[in-house]
């Protein structure tokens, strides 16, 4: 029996330079809320696949392909987080949801606070998934360095062409954050990124787009002041390990210490044990604590 996490509906919604994909996985609950989820800089909105399945209905879920990525790679520049907040704005207006909770995962997580802050009257919680909240860099790292080691992997990639399926599936299985947990969910979530004809097949990422994100993340003040100017409640969670699962994640205590989030709004930063920067989507643990963000449900306790 096919897992019905991996076909949802796809949607398109008009936005400036084209047309967004929007995955949809439609509630099955009476009056269910709609929620909206936003990918990272070189996903799809199959991120979510195992959000959508531990929600079971509970609520519908829409991911976009950020404009860029996937589906919607042929949506034109210019980019920039700035313009993907817009985006998801364009999005909630364009189905009439009213103020929508909206999480976020690695630099979907700045989009997410970004597009509360611009347009406050659409969202109404925030659910930072391993990203969002920017902290001083350490001691003697230079910016151009710290967007070097955060973008060099992932332009590498985007330079790479595949003979085949296999190729690309066997490149990510390598992968330390992935090859651990491989399964059919995650295998589709990545062919997913491919477009081209065998035997030249490559990431459907646009390199321009993937460039200018990047260094917004880290450079934009805009984006980077977003999680201290939200407006509504906001909930932070961070995996214990890093992008390539090496001990040091991308937050820790200090690092959340010294970000200085006002717990006004940003109302609860938890750690969620045993994963990374990417299994925090789709383990048990992690995507559980994503659904209880996205229903309102607060951290576990006990």
């Amino acid at each position: 029996m096919s897992n019905p996490s991996l076909h949802p509906e796809l949607l398109t919604v008009p936005v400036p330079g084209g047309d967004q994909a929007v995955l949809r996985w439609p509630a099955t609950v009476p009056g269910a809320p709609t929620v909206v989820a936003v990918h990272g800089i070189t996903a799809n909105g199959l991120a979510w696949f195992e959000v959508a399945r531990r929600l079971a209905g509970r609520a519908t879920l829409l991911a976009p392909d950020l404009r860029g990525r996937a589906a919607s790679r042929d949506v034109e520049g210019p980019y920039g987080l700035a313009r993907h907040a817009d985006d998801v704005a364009e999005l909630i207006t364009a189905l009439d949801l009213g103020p929508t909770v909206v999480a976020g995962h690695s630099m979907g997580a700045w989009i997410t606070a970004l597009a509360a802050v611009r347009h406050p009257e659409l969202v109404s919680r925030v659910v930072l998934v391993d990203g969002g909240v920017g902290f001083p860099l350490p001691e003697g790292v230079r910016e151009e360095d710290a967007l070097a080691a955060v973008l060099g992997p992932a332009l590498a990639r985007l330079s790479m062409t595949f003979p085949d399926r296999e190729a690309y599936r066997a490149f990510w299985q390598q992968h330390p954050a992935f090859g651990a947990d491989w399964s059919d969910e995650i295998d589709a979530y990545t062919q997913r990124d491919l477009v081209g004809t065998e035997p030249d097949l490559r990431s459907s990422c646009v390199l321009e787009a993937v460039r200018t994100d990047g260094a917004q993340v880290l450079l934009d003040q805009e984006a980077g002041a977003a999680v201290h100017r939200l407006r509504c409640p906001g909930e932070l969670l961070w995996a214990e390990r890093g992008l390539l699962d090496e001990p040091q994640g991308l937050y820790d205590g200090k690092r959340i210490a010294a970000a200085g989030l006002d717990p006004a709004r940003v109302v609860t930063a938890s750690l969620v044990p045993d994963t990374n920067h990417y299994s925090i989507l789709w383990s048990r643990a992690g995507a559980e604590a994503v659904v209880r963000g996205l229903l309102g449900e607060g951290p576990a306790t006990g």
